[in-house]
Order: C-alpha cells, then sequence, then structure tokens
C-alpha cells in the first residue's frame, strides 16, 4: 500500500491497517486520527504534521521517522520502535510509550505531559525543552539522554525512576 491508497481509504471510513508495510512513505500533514497501525512499518516515513490523535501505533516500526509538529496525543505507542525517530515539538500528551524504544530519539520541546513513558528506552534521546509534567517514568532508561533543562542525565548522579 502507497500513500495515496491509505489516505483514500481512511477518507472512506477505514480505520483498521494493521501491519501495514509504509516504510519511507511521505504523509505529511495527513489526519489519520484513531487510525490502528498496530505493527505497521512506517520506518523512515515523513510524518511531519500528520494527525495521529489516538491512533493504535502498538509495536509499529517507527525507526528514524520525521515527525515534527505531528500530533500523537493520546496514541498507544506500546512497545513501538522510535529509535533515532524527530519529534521535534510533536504532541505526545497521554500518549501510552510504555516499553517503546526511544533510544537517540529528538523529543526538543516535545509535548510528553501526562504520557506513560513506563520502562521506555530513552538511552541518549534528546528531551530538551520538553514538557514532561505528570508524565509516568517508572523503570525508563535515561542514561545518557539530555533533560528538558539542557542537561545530560546521568542515573549515577541522579538515580532512577
Amino acid at each position: 500500500m502507497d500513500a495515496t491508497e491509505l489516505i483514500r481509504r481512511y477518507r472512506a471510513g477505514e480505520r483498521d491497517f494493521p501491519r501495514t508495510a509504509l516504510r519511507g512513505v511521505a504523509l505529511r500533514g495527513a489526519d489519520l486520527s484513531e487510525a490502528t497501525l498496530f505493527q505497521a512499518n512506517l520506518r523512515g516515513a515523513n510524518l511531519d504534521r500528520t494527525n495521529l490523535r489516538g491512533a493504535n501505533l502498538r509495536e509499529a516500526n517507527l525507526r528514524g521517522a520525521r515527525l515534527p509538529g505531528a500530533n500523537l496525543e493520546g496514541a498507544n505507542l506500546r512497545e513501538a520502535n522510535l529509535r533515532g525517530a524527530r519529534l521535534p515539538g510533536a504532541n505526545l500528551s497521554g500518549a501510552n510509550l510504555t516499553a517503546a524504544n526511544l533510544s537517540g530519539a529528538r523529543l526538543i520541546v516535545a509535548r510528553l505531559d501526562g504520557a506513560n513513558l513506563s520502562g521506555a528506552n530513552l538511552t541518549a534521546a534528546n528531551l530538551d525543552g520538553a514538557n514532561l509534567s505528570e508524565a509516568n517514568l517508572t523503570g525508563a532508561d535515561l542514561e545518557g539522554a539530555t533533560m528538558p533543562d539542557g542537561k545530560t542525565y546521568d542515573p549515577a548522579i541522579h538515580g532512577t525512576f
């Protein structure tokens, strides 16, 4: 399936696209709110300003995807691979990122307020300026991450969550 086909089917009312192969696809500014993209392959996709509010992206591969300004509010990204993804200014408020791989992800000025990041891998992630208010970071690995205040997280100094 390509981007045109996905958008056409979404506009026709279809919402379920599990295990869809969309590697490197360009979906800039598309509205895919509430879509089910369970285990979809979106590796390297361009999702700039895409609306994925409330979408089910559980176990999806978003490695290296570009999501600047994307709306992922309330999305299910449990166990998703977001390694090296670019999410500057993205809205992940209330998103479920339990056990997600966000290592090396760029979350500069991203909204993560109320997000569940328990057990997430955030090693070397850039969270500079991100909003983490009321986020659940229990068991998250933040080693080497740049925190909202611009300082690098060191578990030997800061402890664990």
